[in-house]
């Protein structure tokens, strides 16, 4: 099947952008989703709007400390190295298991948040650091928590109007530990139970479970995930109701060993 017909556009700067989504226009960037979408017609905008090539929208900024990840950062360039430090080590280590090393190349961060796919490996890891999500307006730009950006099933907390500009995590400690589960039937496929734990030293440890058709579960204190996985893994599961046997089986081993793997301080997972 191919895609209906539909305008493309690809405007030079922001406030053209913009004006282009405030008309109605669907925004795209590497079209990793969007791509199979038309394909399938489960989309059918009239106008598309290329954002690739918008000043700063790809790209690494770091200010004292924090690091600005464009929204237009691709999962290969973050695979390679280029966010810095410890903060570089973990996300690298989660953007090389995502999908391909072709589905790397043209797929970006911000387009894999702002899609929401409740299975999808950002979607399924942001949320456990102390960060914000950066929407772009007609009122400028608004900062919005990682714990509460994704709100339901391909939905967020970006305003008709906004466009996800940026993210911004702080850099982070060398002694940082990081555990990170998840599940597939086979490589390159979507999860079935994700769960991630992120350990900075002075901080109370932060979880989140993820890819279990829904938002995730962000854990703001995973403390007592750490000191007893089994007991808590059982006790989060416990609001969760509704899920299938497999599927809570998955959940509960995702939320051990992504705790086991911090507790034993792996720096990538």
């Amino acid at each position: 099947m191919k895609p209906a017909p539909f305008a493309y556009a690809r405007p030079a700067d922001w406030p053209a952008a913009l004006a282009l989504l405030g008309s109605g226009a669907r925004p795209v960037a590497g079209g990793q989703s969007i791509g199979p979408m038309l394909n399938l017609r489960m989309a059918q905008p009239g106008l598309v709007a290329d954002l690739r090539h918008l000043p700063e929208f790809g790209g690494i900024a770091v200010q004292g400390g924090t690091c600005r990840i464009g929204a237009g950062t691709t999962h290969a360039a973050i695979e390679d190295g280029a966010v810095p430090g410890r903060l570089g080590a973990i996300l690298a280590g989660v953007a090389r298991r995502i999908a391909y090393r072709p589905v790397r190349n043209r797929g970006t961060i911000g387009g894999s948040l702002a899609h929401a796919d409740p299975a999808a490996d950002w979607v399924a890891v942001l949320p456990a650091f102390p960060g914000h999500a950066v929407a772009l307006g007609p009122a400028g730009e608004r900062r919005i928590p990682l714990a509460g950006f994704v709100t339901g099933i391909f939905e967020t907390a970006l305003r008709p109007e906004e466009v996800l500009r940026a993210i911004e995590l702080p850099l982070l400690p060398p002694e940082t530990r990081w555990g990170h589960w998840k599940f597939c039937r086979k490589p390159g496929e979507f999860s079935k139970a994700t769960a991630c734990l992120l350990a900075i030293p002075g901080q109370a440890p932060r979880a989140v479970l993820a890819a279990l058709d829904g938002p995730p579960l962000p854990i703001p204190d995973a403390t007592a995930l750490l000191a007893a996985p089994e007991a808590e893994a059982d006790r989060l599961l416990a609001t969760l109701p509704g899920l299938e046997p497999w599927r809570a089986a998955l959940a509960r081993t995702a939320l051990r060993r992504a705790a086991g793997m911090a507790a034993a301080g792996m720096p990538t997972a």
